[in-house]
C-alpha cells in the first residue's frame, strides 16, 4: 500500500472539519520557520523574510494551518536573534518592515496564519534601555536585575545561579561614572543577571514600565495583522523574591524536572492573563503560545487556563524516548492535565533548540523509520501539532559541522562540550544536487551536507514513498477524517474512563485495560511493544519493536509510514512503523 493514494481518495470524499474562526488553534498544525535557514532571497547566505514569502506555497501545499517565525527583529545576533535590540523593527539581515507586512498579507491570501516570536524575558545588551543602564541611568537600571556582589569587595556573583548556556548567570560591570568607578568591572561595579548569554540581560518584570512596553510591542504587531505570539521563555519573567541560592550545580539539567527560583514562578501567570485580555480585545482568533518548562504536566497546564494563554509546548512529548510505555504515560498525563483546564494538548517532536528526532531515534534508516512513525502518531493525537522546518523532509541532525562554522552561544561558552543547536539549523534543501540546494544564490551561513539533494523538496515531490508525501497525505487526512484533529471530536466521557484507570501498554495488556477520554480517544489492548488507540471512525497502531507484529486488523488501512500486509482480518505491522485505519 502506497501511503498517498488511499489518503487522497478518502480526503476528497470527506468534509474538512478543521476548526475555523476563533477556535482554529485548538487543532491547528503549526509550522516553525527558522528564518535564517529557510530561504535566502538576496544572496548573503542568510534566510530572510522575502525568502520565506517566496516559499509559502510549499507550506500551503503541505497542508499546515499557520506559520511560526523565529525572531527577525533588530539584533546583534548573539543568540540567533533572541537578543533583541528593537522589538518594532526588522533587522536588515532579514529585510524591512514592508517585507514583514507583505509576508503576512501573502500568507493570509494562502489561508495561512502567522505567529511571531516575542522575547520578553531579556533584551539585547544593545537595547537602548540597557545601554542607558550601563551609562548610569538609575531608572534604566531598575528595569533589569542589577545587584551588588558578594564577598569583601563584591567580587563574587550575587547568588549561585547558572546560565542556561553555561557559566555563571551574572556578569559584573564597571561602576557608573560619578560613583568612583573606573573602566575596570572588577573595581566596584554591580552585577547583572542573564539566564542565557551575557549579551541577553534579564528584564525585571516587577517594574511597571517593562509590562507597559511589551503591551505596546504586542499591539504594534497585532495592528500589522499577525495572528499571535510564541512567547519565548514564558516561564522565566518572574524570579523568586530575594533571588535565593539553589545550592546545586548543573542547573540546566534541572529545568522542567524540579522547581527553580528563576523559572515557573506563580507571578508569570498574571502577566499572561494581561496578555490574554489584550489578545482577546483584537478578536479574529489571535493567540498566545507559551514556550514554558514546568516540573509537572499539572504545572504546565496552568499556562493554558481559560483566562491565560491558548497553548503551551509539550516538551515532555518531545523528550520521550522510543518506548511505548513512556509514550503512553506522557500522552495520558498530557491529556489529563490540559483536559482539566479545558485546553487542547500540543505535540511536538523537534524545534530549533534540540537534536532532530531522526537522529535522536537512532540515525540512519532506523532513525528515519521511527521519525516517520512518530510523526503519524503525533498527528493522530487530539489537539494541536507543531512541525519544525525540514522534518517533513526527514532531515537528520548535521553532527559534523566544523567548529569554525558554529555560532551557537552554548557551544562557544562551553568550549565545544555543549551546544548542538547549530546541527538542527542547517539551511533547507529545496532543489538541485549540490549545495546550496536552492536555498539561495550562494553558499549558506551553515554548510549543508553532501547528499542532501536526495532529501530536497523537489526530489521528494511526487515520490509516493517519500517522507514529504507522507506528511502531505497525513495532513490532508487529518483535515478530512471527522475523528481526527479537534480535541472535541467525538467527545463524550465513558464511565470509569480516565488516565491511570489501566495498566501501561506494551506488556500484554488485556481487554480489561481499555480506557477512554473525554476527547473521544480510547486505548485498546495490544501486543507487547504496540500502541493502539481509537477515535471516532479511526484507529492508530504504532509498532515500536524492531520486528513485525501480527494482530487483528482494526479497520481499513488508509495511511502507513511503511508498507502494511493485511488480508482484511489480520495485519502484519512492519517494525518501527505507524498505521492509520478507517473503521
Amino acid at each position: 500500500m502506497t501511503h498517498d493514494a488511499t489518503a487522497v481518495e478518502l480526503a476528497r470524499s470527506s468534509s474538512n472539519v478543521t476548526a475555523t474562526g476563533g477556535g482554529w488553534w485548538r487543532d491547528a498544525v503549526i509550522y516553525q520557520v527558522y528564518v535564517r535557514s529557510f530561504a535566502d532571497s538576496d544572496g548573503d547566505g542568510i534566510g530572510d523574510l522575502r525568502g520565506v514569502r517566496s516559499r509559502l506555497p510549499h507550506l500551503a501545499r503541505l497542508g499546515v494551518d499557520a506559520v511560526w517565525l523565529t525572531p527577525f527583529y533588530v539584533s546583534p545576533q548573539a543568540d540567533g536573534g533572541y537578543d533583541v535590540a528593537d522589538y518594532r523593527a526588522v533587522d536588515p539581515l532579514f529585510g524591512d518592515l514592508s517585507d514583514a507586512d507583505e509576508l503576512v498579507r501573502a500568507a493570509h491570501a494562502l489561508g495561512l496564519r502567522v505567529i511571531v516570536d516575542v522575547v520578553p524575558n531579556h533584551t539585547s545588551e544593545q537595547h537602548p534601555w540597557f545601554r542607558a543602564a550601563l551609562a548610569g541611568d538609575p531608572g534604566a537600571r531598575e528595569r533589569y536585575h542589577f545587584r551588588p556582589g558578594r564577598g569583601a569587595a563584591g567580587e563574587l556573583p550575587p547568588n549561585d545561579w547558572e546560565s542556561i548556556f553555561g557559566g555563571p548567570a551574572w556578569t559584573r560591570v564597571a561602576a557608573p561614572a560619578g560613583d568612583g568607578g573606573t573602566s575596570r568591572p572588577e573595581a566596584g561595579g554591580d552585577w547583572y543577571l542573564h539566564l542565557f548569554a551575557p549579551e541577553q540581560p534579564d528584564l525585571d518584570w516587577s517594574h511597571p514600565e517593562v509590562s507597559a512596553e511589551f503591551a505596546s510591542v504586542l499591539r504594534f504587531w497585532l495592528d500589522l495583522g499577525i495572528d499571535g505570539f510564541r512567547i519565548d521563555v514564558a516561564h522565566g519573567m518572574v524570579k523568586a523574591p530575594g533571588l535565593p541560592d539553589i545550592g546545586r550545580g548543573a542547573q540546566a539539567t534541572l529545568i522542567g524536572t524540579e522547581p527553580l527560583p528563576f523559572f515557573d514562578q506563580d507571578g508569570v501567570h498574571e502577566i499572561h492573563r494581561s496578555w490574554r485580555r489584550l489578545l482577546d480585545s483584537y478578536g479574529g482568533g489571535r493567540i498566545g503560545v507559551a514556550e514554558a518548562w514546568a516540573p509537572t504536566s499539572e504545572r504546565l497546564a496552568l499556562y493554558v487556563r481559560p483566562d491565560e494563554l491558548h497553548q503551551a509546548f509539550n516538551f515532555r512529548f518531545l523528550n520521550c524516548p522510543w518506548d511505548p510505555a513512556a509514550m503512553r504515560t506522557v500522552i495520558d498525563e498530557s491529556l489529563a492535565a490540559t483536559t482539566a483546564v479545558g485546553a487542547p494538548t500540543t505535540w511536538v517532536l523537534s524545534n530549533h533548540d534540540v537534536v532532530r528526532h531522526v537522529t535522536r531515534y537512532g540515525c540512519g534508516a532506523r532513525g528515519l523509520a521511527r521519525a516517520r512513525a512518530a510523526a503519524l502518531l503525533m498527528l493522530a493525537l487530539p489537539g494541536s501539532a507543531y512541525i519544525y522546518q525540514g522534518e517533513e523532509l526527514g532531515l537528520p541532525e548535521v553532527v559534523d559541522l566544523p567548529d569554525g562554522a558554529r555560532q551557537d552561544p552554548a557551544f562557544l561558552r562551553t568550549a565545544g562540550q555543549d551546544g548542538l543547536r547549530d546541527g538542527c539549523r542547517v539551511p533547507l534543501p529545496w532543489s538541485g544536487a549540490e549545495p546550496p540546494y536552492g536555498f539561495g544564490p550562494t553558499d549558506s551561513w551553515l554548510p549543508q551536507p553532501a547528499g542532501w539533494g536526495d532529501l530536497s523538496v523537489a526530489a521528494q515531490t511526487g515520490d509516493p514513498h517519500s517522507t514529504l508525501e507522507l506528511y502531505r497525505a497525513a495532513l490532508e487526512l487529518r483535515r478530512a477524517m471527522p475523528g481526527l484533529g479537534a480535541p472535541e471530536a467525538g467527545s463524550g466521557p465513558a464511565a470509569g474512563a480516565g488516565p491511570g484507570a489501566e495498566s501501561g501498554p506494551g506488556a500484554g495488556a488485556g481487554p480489561e485495560d481499555e480506557a477512554s477520554y473525554p476527547c473521544g480517544m480510547r486505548w485498546q489492548s495490544a501486543p507487547e511493544g504496540v500502541l493502539l488507540f481509537t477515535r471516532p471512525g479511526f484507529a492508530c497502531t504504532l509498532n515500536s519493536r524492531s520486528v513485525p507484529v501480527e494482530l487483528p486488523a482494526p479497520g481499513r488501512p488508509v495511511l502507513s509510514s511503511a508498507p502494511v500486509e493485511t488480508d482484511g482480518r489480520t495485519v502484519r505491522l512492519p517494525p518501527d512503523s505507524c498505521t492509520w485505519w478507517s473503521s
